[in-house]
């Protein structure tokens, strides 16, 4: 029982560093790039008008996740109170619409009326104006609306919070065709990549590396177990090398030492994505159907290799599969993330100004 205890210690210290991390380097810079779109536009004034001092896109890009807990330090009095009436909006940043699936569809698999494309909406029907207790069931403020906003359109555009892949007691991938099937038995949801382990020390950035190294240490000296019993395996989840280490390999491959840095390289390149079309009430829909199809790019040729249970700090035993990745993933995640990252940043300013024309 030591020994899995003590590879659970260290998964968790893999997981802890990258919440810490949050993706933080990658919403920012969705943030900034839509800041400087919007300066000396309308829509630039409305935000500001709903903005604290000091603050801007960038800045309140990671709102939302540091509400979910106390990684990025103490929560202040609004995150709290957003918490009390937003008891489950830790579920707002994602669906996990089956990764075959064409398109999302609402009330399907993996979806609720409360995840990302449904969240998104009810964000945008408040600053548009139309703001009652059907198109915002969660009475979002305007300024909480935008908070959503900011974060929400980045998060929509990382694969992995789009398309979700489910697989069987067999360790087979499989599409569910009804969310009855997702029964925990034969048919398991695996949370968005997060219960998908990495062992591939590429996959995992100098921050992991250190952090498993310190951790190793500290409970190796605590259960003072013999070199022979030391476990051999840890894995760092699929959804948070998405989150975090293609952020960073990103930033490393255009010479990007901070996000402003990153923000210019990015902009510097003209290629942008086509405008959406239509009521931006129908935008986030149109963004996750496009998701599918990177989600599907993001889980293609993985070999999910041995199935592991796992109890989370709760007390709640769940189910983990070691994972095996294609030759080349490295580099084509690279590639989508740099691409998404510049089209969240985009998009963000055009939904914006499109509100507030």
């Amino acid at each position: 029982m030591k020994k899995i205890k003590l590879l659970l210690v260290l998964c968790g210290a893999l997981a802890s560093v990258n919440v810490m991390a949050s993706g933080d380097e990658g919403h920012k810079t969705v943030g900034a790039i839509a800041d400087r779109l919007l300066k000396g536009t309308n829509a630039g004034a409305k935000v500001q008008a709903l903005l604290q001092p000091g603050e801007s896109l960038q800045s309140i890009s990671i709102w939302a996740d540091c509400a979910k807990g106390t990684f990025c330090g103490p929560q202040t009095s609004e995150m709290v109170a957003f918490g009390i009436q937003n008891p489950a909006h830790a579920a707002y940043h994602y669906t996990n619409t089956p990764v075959q699936n064409k398109t999302y569809v609402a009330g399907g698999v993996g979806t609720t009326d409360h995840d990302i494309v449904q969240t998104l909406k009810q964000a945008i029907a408040v600053l548009q104006g139309n703001d009652n207790e059907t198109t915002n069931p969660h009475r979002f403020s305007p300024r909480q609306a935008l908070l959503m906003i900011a974060h929400l359109v980045g998060d929509i555009h990382q694969p992995l919070h789009v398309g979700a892949a489910y697989i069987n007691s067999e360790n087979q991938f499989v599409t569910p065709l009804s969310k009855q099937q997702v029964d925990g038995v034969t048919i398991f949801d695996l949370q968005g990549g997060n219960n998908l382990l990495l062992e591939d020390i590429k996959t995992w950035t100098m921050r992991d590396q250190e952090a498993y190294k310190r951790e190793q240490a500290a409970a190796k000296a605590e259960s003072a177990m013999a070199d022979a019993e030391k476990p051999k395996r840890v894995g760092k989840p699929l959804h948070l090398y998405w989150d975090v280490t293609v952020v960073e390999n990103v930033m490393r491959n255009l010479g990007a030492r901070s996000v402003q840095e990153l923000t210019e390289k990015l902009m510097a390149n003209s290629a942008v994505a086509a405008a959406n079309n239509g009521d931006p009430i129908t935008w986030p829909e149109q963004w996750a159907n496009e998701g599918l199809g990177y989600a599907k790019i993001a889980y293609a040729d993985i070999v999910a290799t041995e199935r592991i249970k796992i109890t989370s700090r709760r007390g709640v035993e769940f189910s983990s599969w070691y994972t095996s990745l294609p030759a080349n993933y490295i580099d084509s995640s690279t590639e989508i993330t740099q691409k998404q990252l510049k089209v969240a940043g985009y998009r963000l300013a055009a939904l914006l100004q499109k509100i507030w024309p």
